[in-house]
């Protein structure tokens, strides 16, 4: 079984060298100093969680000239090594490390500063730096640490041309000097305090929000979460009554899961959805290819198993689910049918696709118009985990990969077909929306559906509990950024339209087993039992199986015996719909149909929801 939903965000990586392509970022810490008086090196711990850490090396060219190359080396003690590194090539001998660039992050201009970063094991300390064989001096005092990230702003006092900003202070070993704020991703003041109006803005204007500290070392720390604010008066946001509401079929459901094309018409869904996502087709050998060609279109189905009530014949040229699919719309003819490629396993064959996609392009569109079933498909969707970053294995294709194939597929596609793509949800600092060039790709999509669940779960086995589709930050929160709120909050600053955003929904549950803690934040033991895989469940079981007894950051949590779980309900994604409203968001998806109740009540949700 090929599932999608899986560890989208995960940063800890297994022992062994995994090369993670993260996106480059300026952060300046601990120093542990550079090439004399032309360069330097820097180094920050930016994450510990007990039995690991996370590193962090910058590099920032100081001279006049630029650097084709370089190479930092270090000493860690007995007992501390790296386990994976992502953005250099890194090797040790002993206890003396050496990392040296990738091909694309070599040059560096005069002032321009490139980072890379490990996991590692062990409690010690880079000694003994070297940049390209000379002595690293970073000027920072060494043991002096970076300031932590600032508490997301809130945001009040909201007018047609102001706002006024407030947050929870930065922490320092030495003092925190001052804050930067960004809106937008640019920096509009410098504040000692903790808050800040800002004026001049446009009436009926989206903007978003962080905040960064500095110390008294002159070190800036971590980009705070992101705060959307949307001043009054001017327009209002866009009407919703267009709002796309799409849900994923997946065509292995139709084995273990008994869950076929008809199910969306006794559930009373198919007259409640515009769009359906058809997953998977497969990415390999740089084409777009056939997932399962026995569920696509080989399975007979009987009168009471079809959509039309009349049973397949064995000569019948199309049968299957695309047959169904193609009754279903006969039906109800406002229904649009996209076919999704890649998913979580299948990603791996858009690298190769990258490469060449002009061709990759004319592989998909001579699937979808395959003769036989040319009239099924209104789209195509890329599913890809993740372009120049890490889902089940590490892209390597740069940041401009993935608006290379959107850009492709329109080329071919067209303007009457819909190409959309379903991508990152990470909105933390550094994170995977930085790694590749959405902003650019947006012009050629008709919307992003963003991915905002799987933030957390037992993939963490040992915890903490927490809710895995958040819709915004909360006290305790494991990783800043990982919320539904981040996400949009970051493609906007980013200039992606707000119209070209679709929130997403999980219809089923993550958790925990050994949780003797009712609310988020325990600990646990492992993955809670799931009929079909571990850790997962879906609603329409635990609804009755795991009642939902609190909420938290806009979803829904459960604490039954040992068991801990996380889920939206209706009244869940009622709250979650009516904020996609004010955030004038394209409208909503979710993964997947199966997972919701005989009769549709999730699906109804969001209907009414976004109506």
């Amino acid at each position: 079984m090929r599932f999608r939903r899986f560890n989208r965000f995960r940063r800890r990586a297994a022992a062994g060298f995994v090369t993670l392509l993260l996106p480059l970022a300026g952060l300046v810490g601990l120093a542990s100093p550079a090439q004399a008086a032309t360069a330097t090196a820097t180094y920050i711990k930016t994450q510990d969680w007990g039995t690991g850490f996370e590193g962090k090396w910058t590099v920032t060219n100081t001279g006049t000239t630029s650097i084709s190359s370089w190479t930092v080396e270090w000493d860690f003690p007995s007992g501390t090594s790296v386990t994976s590194a992502w953005d250099a090539d890194v090797t040790s001998s002993g206890t003396h490390w050496t990392a040296k660039n990738k091909s694309y992050n070599g040059t560096l201009a005069a002032g321009a500063s490139v980072s890379f970063g490990f996991n590692g094991t062990g409690s010690g300390s880079p000694s003994n730096c070297k940049l390209n064989g000379a002595s690293c001096d970073g000027g920072s005092v060494p043991g002096d640490a970076a300031p932590s990230a600032p508490g997301t702003p809130t945001a009040s006092d909201i007018t047609n041309t102001s706002v006024r900003l407030s947050w929870s202070a930065a922490t320092d070993d030495k003092g925190i000097k001052n804050y930067d704020v960004l809106r937008d991703g640019a920096k509009v003041a410098t504040v000692t305090t903790t808050s800040y109006s800002d004026t001049g803005l446009t009436a009926g204007t989206d903007y978003s929000y962080t905040v960064q500290a500095r110390d008294t070392a002159d070190q800036t720390g971590p980009v705070s979460g992101a705060v959307a604010v949307r001043t009054s008066g001017g327009t209002t946001p866009p009407p919703t009554g267009d709002a796309v509401k799409l849900g994923y079929f997946t065509e292995w459901g139709v084995y273990g899961r008994n869950y076929h094309v008809k199910n969306l018409v006794t559930s009373g869904s198919a007259s409640k959805i515009t769009h359906i996502n058809y997953a998977f087709g497969n990415v390999t050998n740089g084409r777009c290819a056939i997932g399962d060609a026995y569920a696509d279109y080989d399975k007979a189905y009987t009168a009471d198993q079809s959509v039309s009530g009349v049973a397949d014949t064995w000569d019948q040229p199309l049968r299957g689910n695309f047959n169904q699919l193609r009754q279903l719309k006969a039906k109800y003819p406002h229904i649009k049918v996209l076919w999704s490629f890649g998913g979580w396993t299948w990603s791996g064959g858009f690298g190769q696709a990258a490469q060449n996609p002009a061709a990759f392009a004319q592989s998909c569109y001579d699937l979808v118009e395959d003769p036989r079933w040319a009239d099924v498909f209104d789209g195509i969707d890329m599913d890809w985990e993740y372009p120049n970053a890490c889902g089940l294995s590490c892209d390597t294709s740069g940041p401009s990969a993935f608006k290379n194939m959107m850009s492709a597929l329109r080329t071919k596609f067209g303007s009457n077909y819909l190409v959309t793509a379903a991508t990152t949800a990470d909105g933390s600092s550094g994170g995977k929306i930085d790694a590749a060039d959405y902003a650019g790709a947006a012009q050629y999509v008709d919307w992003y559906n963003v991915m905002t669940y799987d933030f957390f779960g037992a993939f963490d086995a040992d915890g903490p509990t927490a809710p895995h589709s958040p819709l915004t930050s909360y006290s305790g929160i494991p990783q800043a950024g990982f919320t539904t709120a981040d996400a949009i909050a970051k493609y906007k600053a980013k200039g992606v339209p707000a119209s070209k955003l679709l929130v997403g929904i999980g219809f089923y549950g993550r958790g925990w087993t050994g949780v003797t803690q009712s609310a988020p934040g325990g600990t646990a033991t492992g993955p809670a039992p799931g009929t079909y895989e571990q850790g997962i469940e879906d609603y329409k079981v635990l609804k009755t199986s795991c009642p939902a007894n609190g909420t938290i950051a806009g979803t829904a949590y459960a604490h039954c015996g040992s068991n801990w779980w996380s889920y939206d309900t209706p009244a869940t994604i009622g709250t979650k719909m009516a904020w996609a409203k004010t955030q004038g968001l394209g409208g909503a998806f979710f993964w997947e149909f199966s997972g919701d109740t005989g009769n549709g009540e999730l699906v109804s949700a969001i209907n009414s929801g976004l109506n």
